[in-house]
C-alpha cells in the first residue's frame, strides 16, 4: 500500500508543506489578477530602451513595480539591476529577426497591458530634394514598418493587449523644413496607428507627441551649425539653452500620465503629451 497523505491519513510535514505551497500559489494569482484589474500592476512593452524617452519611461514603470519587456539595440547597464525588466537585444530594422526573436522572448505571456512603441531615427536635416530614396527607405523601415511587424507579431501570439501607444512627434503634422523623411514616416506611423484602431477595437491605440526631450536626437541638432534655411534648429537649440528641454527621467513622468490620459480620447488619435 503507497504511503500517501490520504490513504493512511497522517498530516506529516512534507503533505502539511505541500498544501502550504498551493495555498500560497492560489493567493498569489489572485492577487496578480484583482492587481491587473486594478491597474496597479501591469506588463510593459517597450522599444528602444536604451536611452532618451525609452529609458526614462522603461525605468519609471520597472521602479513602479510593473513588469518592462524592453528591445533595443544596446543594453543600458542602469537597467540591469532590475529583476522586473526583461530584455531582448533586437535591430528592429531587421525585419526577418523580429518575429522569431519576440514570441520566444514573450513565449508564455497572455497579457500585455501596454505597449510603447518608442524606438525611431532622425535622419541628416537637409532639404528633402536632397535627400535620397535610399535614406527615406531606411528611415521609414525603422520608424514605421518596424512597428508594423511588432504590432502584428503581439496580435498574432498574445491573447490581450490593452494599450498601444506610438511615440510620435509634432514634426509629423508642422511640416518643417529639413526634417524630411523623419516628418514623413511620422505622419505615417500617426495614420498606420488610426488604421488599426479601426482593425483592433478590442485595444486602444495612440500616437503621442511626448514633448522637447534630452536625447541623442537633440544632440545631433545641437551640434548643427546654424542655417536661416531651418530655423527649427535654431529654436530647439533656444529651447535647450533655456532649459525648457526635459531630461529622459522627468519627461517621462509627463508621459506616463498622457499615456493614462490617453484612454480618455478616442482610439486611434494623435496626440501632443503637453496639451492633455
Amino acid at each position: 500500500m503507497e504511503n500517501s497523505c490520504h490513504e493512511v491519513k497522517l498530516w506529516s510535514f512534507s503533505c502539511f508543506y505541500a498544501k502550504f505551497r498551493e495555498q500560497i500559489f492560489f493567493t498569489w494569482v489572485v492577487i496578480s489578477v484583482a492587481l491587473h484589474e486594478n491597474g496597479t500592476m501591469m506588463n510593459v512593452l517597450i522599444t528602444g530602451t536604451n536611452s532618451g524617452l525609452g529609458f526614462g519611461l522603461t525605468k519609471y514603470y520597472i521602479t513602479n513595480g510593473h513588469t518592462v519587456y524592453g528591445i533595443s539595440r544596446k543594453r543600458n547597464e542602469e537597467l540591469r539591476k532590475y529583476d522586473n525588466f526583461r530584455f531582448l537585444y533586437q535591430d528592429i530594422s531587421k525585419f526577418s529577426e523580429i518575429e522569431t526573436n519576440l514570441v520566444s522572448f514573450l513565449n508564455g505571456l497572455e497579457v500585455l497591458d501596454l505597449v510603447i512603441l518608442n524606438a525611431g531615427i532622425l535622419n541628416e536635416v537637409k532639404d528633402l530634394k536632397d535627400t535620397s530614396l535610399d535614406e527615406i527607405q531606411h528611415v521609414m523601415d525603422v520608424n514605421v514598418w518596424s512597428n508594423k511587424i511588432v504590432i502584428d507579431t503581439l496580435f498574432r501570439h498574445i491573447k490581450k493587449i490593452h494599450q498601444v501607444v506610438a511615440i510620435s512627434s509634432g514634426a509629423a503634422v508642422s511640416g518643417a523644413r529639413g526634417w524630411n523623411a523623419y516628418s514623413l514616416s511620422k505622419a505615417t506611423l500617426n495614420m498606420l496607428i488610426n488604421l488599426y484602431a479601426k482593425e483592433h477595437t478590442e485595444t486602444h491605440f495612440s500616437a503621442l507627441a511626448p514633448g522637447l526631450i534630452k536625447s541623442q536626437m537633440q544632440d545631433y541638432i545641437y551640434g548643427l551649425p546654424d542655417n536661416e534655411q531651418y530655423p527649427v534648429v535654431k529654436r530647439l537649440k533656444e529651447q535647450r539653452e533655456s532649459g525648457h528641454m526635459a531630461e529622459p527621467e522627468v519627461a517621462a513622468q509627463l508621459n506616463a500620465s498622457a499615456i493614462k490620459q490617453a484612454l480618455k480620447y478616442k482610439s486611434g488619435s494623435f496626440l501632443d503629451s503637453r496639451k492633455m
